[in-house]
């Protein structure tokens, strides 16, 4: 088997302009790397540097085969990395910022364990429906539910669950107004929504064999925060659309009820978002492996999708 070593001092040799200066910058005699890379050659049966008594260049192979062997010493740098940020003490702040209805529901439970577990950490929390951006505002990881990651941009993200949406109401509103068999009998009920531009909202609904269907509504309620809203369908004042960890308690209990349970709402992806995957200091690595094994499933409802596949980490 080839010897990685060689592929090393290949590029060191090349990087270096010439065997003198690799082998002061490696340690080993000009002699013994000249004889490395010739048997290099040999063993691949080509040329990879042309020799003058002044210079040395590359062949064409050569510097195809350079590339191979710089990235080569990347992974092996890269896997160093991750061996030693393990093997150190998680230490110093975390800066996360966090939707609110997902911190209310399911993170700030999650949080203290967090900090028990690592106890030279800081957390800290920006709790917030704003969109930030983490370079500028030094965020080291954002948490976000959204129905897509197409506008994630050059981030990195980690895929931690599936939310399900669901339409919920109240059995008194139910018994107020009877149950919706079509879409066009829930367009005339009671409604509550996040926003109502001129007066009017509309539920993106998907159904069986994945039809679409685009249902307007005239909300009572209008409040963009979603734990109000869910108050308001506790107390029975309109139908209401929210992600599955808000509520499976009460449809458990019998306070709020499934409405259309055939349409729903596109499920939405919770993931985390950070910059680079490379130079995580070891308390944000850990910070998100924690919230891959305690995010997934959390507070879900029987029969829900489980943890999703991670997309551009690991």
């Amino acid at each position: 088997m080839q010897d990685l070593n060689d592929m090393l001092f290949f590029a060191e040799v090349v990087e270096r302009g010439g065997f003198a200066a690799a082998g002061r910058a490696l340690g080993i005699p000009k002699s013994r790397l000249s004889r490395r890379v010739s048997e290099l050659e040999a063993t691949l049966g080509v040329r990879l540097l042309q020799r003058t008594t002044r210079r040395l260049s590359l062949t064409e192979v050569g510097e195809a085969y350079l590339r191979h062997c710089q990235a080569m010493r990347e992974s092996a740098q890269a896997a160093a990395d991750t061996v030693a940020q393990v093997q150190t003490e998680p230490r110093g702040t975390i800066r996360v910022s966090c939707p609110v209805t997902l911190a209310q529901t399911v993170v700030a439970e999650l949080m203290p364990a967090f900090l028990e577990r690592h106890p030279l950490v800081r957390l800290e929390m920006m709790v917030s429906n704003r969109v930030v951006n983490l370079v500028e505002e030094g965020v080291d990881v954002a948490l976000r539910v959204r129905p897509s990651l197409d506008d994630s941009g050059s981030m990195v993200v980690k895929r931690l669950d599936q939310a399900l949406q669901v339409l919920v109401a109240s059995p008194a509103l139910l018994q107020r107004q009877g149950t919706p068999t079509t879409l066009e009998e829930l367009a005339r009920m009671d409604s509550v929504a996040m926003s109502a531009p001129d007066g009017r909202s509309t539920w993106h609904l998907v159904g069986p064999g994945g039809a679409q269907q685009a249902v307007q509504h005239q909300p009572r309620y209008v409040a963009d925060d979603l734990l109000s809203l869910k108050f308001a369908a506790l107390a029975g004042t309109g139908v209401c659309w929210l992600p599955d960890y808000m509520c499976h308690e009460e449809i458990r209990e019998g306070r709020l009820v499934r409405v259309m349970p055939d349409w729903a709402p596109a499920p939405a992806i919770v993931h985390a978002v950070f910059p680079s995957r490379r130079g995580l200091s070891p308390a944000v690595r850990r910070f998100l492996d924690y919230l891959g094994e305690t995010v997934p499933g959390r507070n879900s409802m029987p029969g829900r999708m489980g943890h999703e596949s991670r997309r551009n980490l690991d």
